[in-house]
């Protein structure tokens, strides 16, 4: 007997809208969210499409966080051309989606980096047309290394190297001439309410 898992109509209409829009196999992606997030209340979510292009190949992605009250739900998906080095060139373009949760005690921050053209006509309370959302909690860490310098400008010593770890597990560029002023929104509310959701203490 197979699992059918919860059904995806159990999701907010919103939650819904937002992955219908964004145009990447919905059913799919709607149950994969639906799996993940079983019986759990959606307290706020954004989701996320992308599309790039590799040599002749378009290729498309979306995101979807939701934050529950104790967690957050992470969904990816991709699609996948068949190529002569895939063991499913049989099958065809092949799509698929991951989900991971993660507690929110695991969450170690949130970033939102505003780029703002022209600031010297900046309005108050605008905060931009473009944002940097980073996420992360350690499962992905990244080393950037580089030679290190002392303060003397002719010294030629070798002061080893020196470096930064970053755990951004997620990084989202969302601009409102890309993605639209809805999103760009959203995405700043949604971040707002899982800074806030971070700041409460863990039961």
């Amino acid at each position: 007997m197979s699992y059918a898992g919860p059904r995806s109509d159990a999701l907010p209409e919103a939650l819904l809208s937002d992955i219908d829009t964004s145009g990447y196999y919905p059913a799919l992606v709607s149950d994969v969210v639906a799996t993940a997030l079983g019986d759990d209340t959606v307290v706020s979510h954004l989701v996320h499409a992308e599309t790039t292009f590799d040599s002749e190949t378009v290729r498309r992605h979306v995101t979807v966080l939701v934050l529950a009250p104790h967690r957050l739900v992470v969904v990816h998906a991709d699609d996948h051309a068949p190529s002569a080095d895939t063991p499913a060139e049989h099958l065809g373009a092949v799509a698929t989606a991951t989900s991971e949760t993660i507690p929110l005690g695991r969450v170690r921050g949130v970033m939102l980096a505003h780029v703002v053209s022209a600031p010297e006509d900046y309005r108050p309370g605008s905060l931009g047309r473009e944002i940097t959302l980073k996420l992360g909690w350690g499962t992905v860490a990244a080393i950037d290394i580089m030679p290190a310098q002392c303060a003397d400008p002719q010294c030629e010593a070798d002061h080893g190297y020196e470096g930064t770890i970053g755990d951004d597990d997620i990084t989202l560029r969302i601009t409102g001439e890309v993605d639209g002023d809805d999103t760009l929104e959203q995405a700043k509310q949604f971040a707002a309410v899982l800074s806030r959701a971070l700041g409460q203490p863990t039961r």
